[in-house]
């Protein structure tokens, strides 16, 4: 029995958290009040959406881009129409002329100019995002029409708009010294809610915006309450304090399985999940030349040991599919099957002996010069599914003739590693479907991405280059073929080892309708929540 199950049993026994004791009169007040309440794990922090020091959850009720990414492709949002000239380089937004920020400004083409340019005051920042490496200049042509110059041709610039962050507006008189990369004075967007009262650590508001141009938020306030993850976010939830909650902007869940499916059981909350949004995946750095993984034989060994449908089963409890690929069929342009090994440990065992670690009788670790094998894996302590997964493959290594130790650290030191290279394997996750295919893939060839992780591959800067030449294609499927050829690469590399196809999981009011997501992992539709 583990540690919230244990804590769970004794408060019932106890009968602090009976159902109708407490709970429902704090959940019926809420409904009344229209009020939704949800538990995160972390701070909003700060709320300037051209840097990253915030919550995109939180930043996405009160920010909007100029399009909307959605499963039926870019739509209009703050811009009503666009064009693009026949060589890919110019977008002209035609602007809406409703829209005003909550400070009163109104929105325009100035006032997309002005934040366009303030986020490429500080593109160093940005250079993860290609776009931002690519804007050459903006222009205002009139009062509500805009253009967009590229200094070349770069198909997925809609998508990479269309983003949580940071192409978003924010209004220019909150500005510092005419820009926004040392902050901001307040938090003032176009969105359907904003910024209320905000105590670090503790809570944050974010109240209806009654003059919203577009459909108003049925919701008039919804509060983030500072909960750490398990049994405190669990008791919250279960008393009322808080009603909602969900997977956070790092891919961490308030609440594990055992506490998610009581609150369901109570019969006083849904349980709602979406369609894939990320892989989840190992992370092989070929770049680490005194490791074994620098090997790329070992990688391929690795890749045939993780047994993901055991750990979809056993770990996940069947809430996140094995994946097969690195990333999943509905992500835009992988309209293709590009599988990954299969969990084989025989092949595996071979590929090692070929690699010359070889196991004897005097040792249960391989050896090869007389070093044995022996790899450290970092996954982040914030999350228990990791936590065990790390100590499951500790295991099913193990019986190869690894030595895996692992490590939990926090989300941003795992970040950290991921930028320097120190490490052998990490858990982390594709960018994610609003992003992808191409943040994930231009990140093969960032500092801050996986550049460390894809420095040991034959021949690198020719699978640099293919890669900048895909973004390029406006033909989609010629474009889809290059994501083809790029990822086949990738996968005999070994360096992206994938494990299941991440959802967004929500626990919210079972009387509360119109609970669904968007194309994002790191953001929920609030304003078309509504209590029945």
């Amino acid at each position: 029995m583990n540690k919230i199950t244990r804590m769970s049993t004794v408060l019932l026994i106890s009968g602090l958290i009976l159902t109708g004791c407490g709970g429902n009169k704090e959940l019926e007040e809420k409904k009344e009040h229209k009020t939704l309440s949800y538990t995160t794990v972390k701070d909003i922090g700060d709320m300037n959406p051209h840097v990253y020091g915030g919550s995109m959850s939180a930043e996405s009720m009160i920010y909007e881009p100029l399009v909307r990414n959605t499963k039926e492709g870019i739509k209009p949002l703050l811009a009503k129409k666009w064009d693009i000239s026949d060589d890919g380089q110019t977008y002209t937004f035609h602007l809406r002329n409703d829209v005003t920020f909550h400070d009163g400004t109104k929105f325009d083409a100035e006032a997309v100019k002005k934040n366009i340019d303030a986020v490429q005051q500080n593109k160093k920042l940005h250079s993860w995002l290609k776009i931002s490496t690519l804007i050459d200049n903006v222009k205002v042509k009139d009062k509500y029409t805009v253009q967009l110059h590229l200094k070349e041709a770069y198909q997925p610039a809609l998508a990479e708009l269309a983003m949580p962050r940071p192409y978003v507006f924010v209004s220019p008189k909150d500005f510092k010294h005419g820009t926004t990369k040392d902050g901001v004075k307040s938090f003032d967007g176009t969105g359907p809610f904003k910024m209320g009262q905000h105590k670090k650590d503790e809570y944050a508001e974010f109240n209806k915006n009654k003059e919203y141009w577009g459909e108003k938020s049925k919701l008039n306030k919804v509060e983030a309450k500072v909960k750490p993850a398990g049994e405190t976010a669990f008791l919250s939830m279960k008393k009322g304090e808080t009603n909602f909650t969900f997977t956070d902007d790092r891919g961490t869940d308030s609440l594990d399985k055992d506490g998610l499916n009581q609150l369901k059981e109570t019969g006083q909350y849904q349980v709602k999940r979406s369609q894939p949004m990320n892989t989840k995946m190992i992370v092989a750095n070929s770049g680490k030349k005194d490791s074994a993984v620098s090997d790329k034989t070992v990688r391929q060994a690795l890749g045939h040991m993780v047994n993901r449908n055991k750990i979809s089963k056993d770990i996940l409890d069947g809430q996140e599919k094995p994946a097969t690929q690195l990333f999943a069929k509905n992500v835009t342009d992988i309209n293709f099957n590009m599988p990954t090994r299969e969990y084989d440990t025989k092949k595996a065992e071979k590929l090692l002996d070929q690699a010359d670690w070889k196991l004897s009788k005097d040792n249960n670790v391989r050896q090869k010069d007389g070093k044995a094998l022996t790899l450290s894996m970092y996954y982040d302590k914030g999350s228990s599914e990791q936590k065990e997964q790390a100590e499951f493959l500790q295991a099913e290594f193990k019986k190869l003739g690894i030595k895996l130790n692992i490590n939990g650290e926090t989300s941003d030191k795992v970040a950290e590693r991921r930028t320097s290279g120190d490490y052998d394997l990490m858990f982390n996750q594709t960018w994610g479907l609003l992003y992808d295919p191409q943040s994930t893939l231009a990140a093969f060839k960032t500092k801050t991405g996986y550049e460390s992780a894809t420095s040991g591959i034959k021949n690198k800067a020719d699978l640099y280059k293919d890669i900048d030449e895909a973004f390029k294609i406006q033909n989609a499927k010629e474009r889809s073929k290059a994501y083809q050829k790029i990822l086949k690469r990738i996968d005999d590399e070994g360096v992206f080892i994938p494990v299941s196809y991440g959802r967004m999981t929500v626990v919210a009011p079972k009387d509360l309708d119109h609970v669904s997501f968007t194309q994002s992992q790191y953001e929920l539709p609030f304003n078309e929540m509504q209590y029945k």
